[in-house]
This record gives C-alpha cells, structure tokens and sequence, in this order.
C-alpha cells in the first residue's frame, strides 16, 4: 500500500498513466481487504476442482470478502507476458466500477530468486513492494455464472478458476479448516507506525480427514443394486438455497472423490495412466 500510494515509488513513476486507476483501485481494496493464506494442499485441491469448473458468479455475495488479498503457499501456476512465464502467488479483488477488480501478484521474494540465477542484473528490494503487481482487469457481475470462456483473453483461466474454485471451497466446513492469526510483533509495530491496525489472517487448509471415503454418500438414493463398487472422482455438484433472502439462490458444492457401491463389493479398478515417452 505504501507504494501504490507514493507516487515517487518505482511502481508508480514507473509505469503509464493509463494503469492509475488500476493501481488506485488496488490500493483502496487493499485497504479494506480481508488477508487469506490458503496452504499447499488447499491450493492443489482449488486447481482440481477448478478444472471442472465451467462458469461461475463474481458478485459481493459470492465472494468470501468484498475485498480480499489471498496468498497462494508455493504458488498457483503461470500467466503468460509478453512470451515470458510470470508466477502468480497471490490474488487481489475488489469493487471497481460496478464489476469486480482482480488483481495477479508475484512476490519480491521469488523475483528476487530469478534475478540472482540469472545473475545479469543486481534487483533493488527496496525499490520494490513485497507483492508485484502483474496483470490486472475487471471481470463484469452477470445474474447468471459467467462462463470462464468469456473471460477477458489475457486472463489465466486455471489460475481464475481455481480463485473461484477456493471461495467456494472456504463455504463447506466439512472440507476446509478456516484459523485465524494474528500478526507477529515486527508486522503489527509496522502497521502502528502508519496508523493501521494490525491484521488478522484467514489460514485456509484442508482437513485430515479429506479422503476417499470407504462408503457412498448416495447409496441407495436411486433404488438401484450394484454387484461392484467403484470410484467416483471429485466433482461439483449444484444445490439453491433461500436460507439468507428471499430469493432463491444457485450455488456448488464439492463432492469429493469417494467409492460408490454395496459395501464388501469387489472393487473395480479404472485408474487410467497416463506414459509420457520421448
């Protein structure tokens, strides 16, 4: 926030006037954000579950914050710039004119790996914010799921898909384990001296018990019998609920992968392998 809102900052004086209310934008969501980080485990199961992903709903009410930083432990894939691969760690989001805002960010920390690999040039941390802007665009709010397919082209579907994917992760409690911490000493003195109060963080993990389960959920749900159990992998199932307004609302919820079949059953085996050759 310090550099978006200095306009002699390298990230400010550096970059063309028409990205301003971009950086505008992202500095008054990043005031008002709610801070997320969501563990390794949790991220790869936001990538899955995203890949089935096909359309949804970007309104206030769909996300676990209006505004909100989530920071990806390890990283969630790639976004291409200008024929370069740039690592995305972390996403911001927020209002803007009617749509949302999204924001991609990498942080110092990994630039700063890069650079010191390649050895060609030295990179001034102290010219550079601790998370990096690199591609920001608004994504409209529709009555009905957008399709990822309408998606602006420049914006990495995977990486969108599986920010969708995890907010709607973050409502099922049976899945997902939400803490709260508070900062460390050095982060809440830092936030004193610019006259912020220090922040809590949303740690967003899966819980242990998130397996295969040895039963299925449905069994007879559908009156049929099943001479062999198989495996039903995870996908998204859609529910509506009128539990908080009048209208009645559509909204997902993750099945996970589970064995579906009377129990004692001979187990099916249809795990496809994939052999990559040179």
């Amino acid at each position: 926030m310090r550099f978006l809102n200095d306009p002699q900052s390298s990230i400010r004086k550096n970059t063309s006037a028409e990205l301003a209310p971009g950086f505008d934008a992202l500095a008054a969501n990043l005031e008002a954000a709610d801070l997320y980080w969501v563990q390794e485990d949790m991220a790869a199961l936001s990538m899955h579950a995203g890949e089935k992903l096909a359309a949804a709903s970007w309104a206030t009410t769909d996300r676990p914050s209006p505004s909100g930083l989530l920071y990806w432990q390890g990283g969630i894939g790639h976004m291409d710039g200008y024929g370069v691969q740039i690592p995305v760690e972390a996403c911001a989001w927020g209002p803007h004119q009617g749509e949302m805002m999204l924001w991609l960010l990498m942080s110092r920390d990994r630039l700063a790996a890069v650079t010191e690999a390649n050895k060609q040039f030295t990179l001034l941390t102290d010219e550079i914010p601790p998370l990096v802007p690199v591609f920001g665009s608004t994504i409209p709010i529709t009555a009905d799921p957008l399709s990822m397919l309408e998606l602006e082209s420049e914006l990495p579907v995977p990486i969108v898909s599986a920010l969708a994917s995890a907010w709607l992760l973050m409502q099922q409690p049976l899945l997902i384990d939400r803490t709260r911490e508070r900062a460390d000493k050095p982060t809440a003195r830092a936030y004193t001296r610019d006259g912020l109060p220090a922040p809590d963080v949303t740690v967003v993990d899966l819980r242990r018990q998130y397996t295969p389960q040895d039963r299925d959920p449905d069994a007879g749900s559908d009156g049929r019998r099943y001479r062999h159990r198989w495996i039903v992998s995870g996908h998204w199932r859609e529910y509506r609920s009128d539990r908080y307004s009048a209208e009645t609302r559509a909204s997902k919820q993750w099945i996970p992968s589970h064995v579906k079949g009377p129990d004692g059953a001979p187990l099916l085996s249809t795990e496809k392998v994939n052999v990559w050759r040179r």
